[in-house]
């Protein structure tokens, strides 16, 4: 007769392998953000300084959208956006001053879908914009934690509001750092229950700030600056220039001669955001949850640093809206995959529904992209819609950014042609064509303000949130 420690040991192992078997009926989601990442990323060739060998690496694992757009140039309204899959012109949040709340019931919010279908939803860092700002159903939830200290070599803390600064700390004490070590203890749980792990990075958010070893891997005289033009507003009209202009970044980096010190900084910063980026990667491969769980990156907008004399997000240009946006789905993707279809945020929703066989709520405003994920050569006729503010949209397809604002001024630009949107067509009769064409994908609906809107918006602007 066998021993009762050996028949214990055994029922051990089967138990552990049915819950293994019960949680691979469901795949798990690891769901990373990035804040204020624009596509200044390796594998999109559009800035040859950067250094992203992580992000890269999820590149040519799974695939990669080349034209992927926010649904709103701002963290707080893009956040809530993506969270809900709602567009801004549906909830009324379009500015970072804004509670989110009066607009988007929080039953229907995504990481709330996943815990009601069965799933271990665990955050950490930011997901929702707001330190505190947790949104729907969590299992758990973790802040981060973490204390920097400026470094004895920084000059100060940047010019006007753009900040930027070595610090004089380890990687370890970063807080991004212990948001993702809580990733990956989450990683090595074993459970009956699939998981939804959402994991958000600050870091490139200003302050520009990571230790200095970082800043080493740039040097100063080898810096680029951005491509700029200074006419390039000539053409642009009223309400492109005063949604664009009022923080004045340009004209006090230019005085300053610091603008490289600016550029260097933040490719610091996405340097180290890669870091971490690599770690999460790295838990996953490592873990028993490798080959079972879907990986979503994204980064909630994109960032200017002087492109058209702008500096931060809040425009509708192609700098503050672009984003880098990858998937990494096992039975569905293949190996680096690029897709040149035009794609925005209100996707991410369906999309993860579809993949994880989840119903498809009823107050969705996207469609999935699955089908894109399957094969990114496939049609698709869909562009991106991004708003800042009541009223203020650009549609943007594959070839041509159109842009309307709330008092009828427009934009228009071939982006084909002119990647870097030097030159405004709308006013040209030849295009009159195309931009009703474009127009007619503006949204149907404009939801009022919710409260905020004026005042705590500006502020948080200023402060380069």
């Amino acid at each position: 007769m066998k021993s009762p420690l050996l028949f214990a040991v055994c029922l051990l192992v089967v138990g552990s392998q049915v819950l293994e078997a019960r949680a691979a009926d469901k795949p798990n989601v690891l769901f990373i953000a990035i804040d204020d990442l624009n596509h200044w990323v390796g594998h999109l060739g559009r800035n040859p300084q950067t250094k992203t060998p992580n992000i890269d690496r999820l590149a040519k694992q799974g695939v990669t959208f080349t034209r992927a757009y926010c649904t709103a140039p701002a963290c707080n309204p893009s956040r809530a956006s993506l969270m809900s899959g709602q567009r801004p012109s549906t909830t009324g949040c379009y500015t970072n001053g804004q509670n989110w709340r009066p607009g988007i019931s929080e039953d229907k919010l995504l990481n709330t879908q996943f815990t009601q279908a069965g799933y271990r939803v665990y955050g950490a860092g930011k997901i929702y914009h707001g330190e505190y700002d947790r949104g729907g159903d969590w299992a758990d939830y973790f802040p981060g934690k973490g204390n920097t200290k400026r470094h004895p070599d920084a000059k100060d803390d940047g010019v006007g509001g753009i900040q930027f600064y070595p610090l004089a700390n380890t990687d370890e004490e970063m807080p991004d750092y212990s948001v993702v070590s809580y990733g990956l203890e989450k990683l090595k749980e074993k459970s009956d229950k699939p998981f939804f792990l959402a994991i958000g990075l600050v870091k490139p958010h200003m302050p520009f700030s990571v230790p200095k070893k970082w800043f080493d891997m740039f040097p100063l005289d080898s810096i680029q600056l951005p491509p700029h033009r200074e006419d390039d507003l000539n053409d642009v009209p009223p309400a492109g220039v005063k949604m664009a202009g009022p923080q004045g970044d340009h004209a006090k980096i230019v005085a300053s001669g610091r603008w490289k010190e600016a550029v260097q900084a933040y490719l610091a910063t996405i340097a180290f955001c890669d870091s971490q980026v690599g770690r999460l990667l790295d838990g996953l491969e490592k873990s028993p949850h490798r080959d079972n769980t879907i990986v979503c990156l994204w980064s909630d907008h994109g960032w200017s640093l002087g492109e058209k004399s702008h500096w931060r997000k809040f425009a509708l240009w192609e700098e503050p809206t672009r984003t880098v946006f990858l998937w990494k789905v096992p039975g569905v993707t293949q190996p680096g995959g690029v897709c040149d279809r035009t794609v925005d945020y209100v996707s991410i929703y369906p999309t993860l529904c579809e993949l994880t066989r989840l119903p498809q709520p009823k107050h969705l405003d996207g469609r999935s992209l699955a089908p894109l994920l399957r094969d990114p050569k496939s049609a698709w006729d869909t562009p991106a819609i991004t708003t800042h503010g009541l009223k203020n949209h650009t549609v943007r397809t594959e070839g041509w950014r159109y842009i309307c604002y709330a008092n009828g001024d427009e934009e228009l630009y071939d982006e084909i042609a002119d990647p870097l949107e030097y030159t405004n067509l709308a006013n040209r009769s030849e295009h009159a064509a195309r931009k009703s064409e474009l127009a007619k994908w503006l949204p149907k609906t404009d939801a009022a303000n919710l409260p905020g809107a004026e005042g705590g918006g500006a502020k948080k602007k200023a402060k380069g949130k």
